[in-house]
């Protein structure tokens, strides 16, 4: 049987707050129904959408709180205003082991910020990485970070490298994962400082619990060329949203070319079950949800703009990552990659 998990919600997050939050979690009930959950924010805004949804109600509490954190706040703002708020209740709620998994879809920089705070990094890692789970044309690989910093030094590249893994592990069951550095070009002369840096190490220290295939392109990402590509966040979060709006792009050809003629649409309706198979597989919402990986805890970012089936995804990811127990083993490994860089750098 599946461990009992209480799942800790910023009901205000996002653009449309209760409205999407409070059905995203009855979804993630019935799918899981040993959850709980903690609503935090405006008690007055959340207890009527959450009556509308009795069995969810019977399994959750509210906590009441005034103060939200606006979508347009700055992360020096939110964390100087943002203490009490709904977001930093729901991240507290974990630190202090009432919950297992915060999820929000407020603001990203917020959120980044006042988890560092809250839950503080583990093993003296510099800067958590936000990471993405991405549709290929085999299954899905992990992508980090996309967007919690702009840079990275080596090191943060290589730690990035080790909580890919971890997160693949933890979510696919492989046991090493292949892991690349997304980079201009696959020759070793190619690339910055940094990224080429993060290479060498990653080819001499031995031992690692990855399996690293050196340098990936862009186009190679979709095509599932490693389970994890690593990335430094500015580059990363472009070429995530990049992919979203190509997506949606290639939906709408599709659904122009399907209506130019009365034989294109006959072709459409005998083709609805393949294109049925293709929407599910190009659908964002079945990958919602961003992990802040190197904190002490799980905080899942939701998409801002998503609806109730991409936040209930949000939520079924956390839980995953708490079933795994993927904490336990992310410290343990980058611990030992911390020795072994040092014993490498000191030769």
């Amino acid at each position: 049987m599946p461990a009992q998990r209480i799942i800790a919600l910023d009901a205000m997050g996002g653009d449309h707050g209760p409205e999407v939050v409070i059905p995203g979690a009855d979804i993630a009930l019935v799918r899981h129904p040993q959850l709980e959950f903690r609503f935090f924010g405006n008690e007055a805004q959340i207890a009527p959408v959450l009556q509308r949804f009795p069995k969810l109600a019977a399994r959750s509490k509210v906590v009441h709180t005034d103060v939200v954190v606006k979508s347009d706040d700055k992360p020096s703002q939110a964390l100087r205003r943002g203490r009490g708020s709904s977001m930093w209740l729901a991240l507290e709620a974990v630190q202090k082991g009432e919950a297992d998994v915060c999820v929000s879809a407020g603001n990203t920089g917020a959120l980044m910020a006042m988890a560092k705070l809250v839950l503080r990094p583990i093993a003296d890692i510099e800067r958590p990485a936000i990471a993405a789970l991405w549709p290929t044309v085999t299954s899905e690989c992990i992508v980090l970070d996309v967007g919690a910093n702009i840079g990275a030094s080596a090191r943060q590249l290589c730690e990035y490298a080790l909580m890919g893994a971890a997160m693949s592990r933890a979510l696919f069951h492989i046991e090493k994962p292949s892991v690349g550095l997304l980079n201009v070009g696959v020759e070793e002369i190619k690339g910055v400082d940094e990224v080429r840096q993060a290479h060498a190490w990653l080819k001499e220290i031995k031992d690692l619990p990855i399996d690293y295939r050196g340098f990936v392109e862009g186009n190679q990402i979709g095509m599932g060329a490693v389970d994890v590509v690593v990335v430094e966040g500015f580059a990363g979060n472009i070429a995530l949203k990049t992919a979203e709006g190509t997506a949606r792009q290639i939906a709408e050809y599709i659904k122009a070319a399907m209506k130019r003629t009365w034989l294109s649409r006959i072709g459409a309706f005998l083709a609805q079950g393949g294109f049925r198979v293709l929407k599910e597989k190009m659908d964002p919402r079945r990958a919602n949800g961003g992990t802040f990986l190197g904190l002490n805890g799980i905080a899942i970012k939701s998409h801002g703009g998503t609806d109730a089936l991409g936040f209930a995804s949000a939520i079924e990811l956390g839980y995953d990552m708490a079933e795994s127990g993927l904490l336990a083993r992310l410290t343990a490994d980058l611990i030992s990659f911390h020795g072994k860089l040092e014993a490498a750098v000191g030769k």
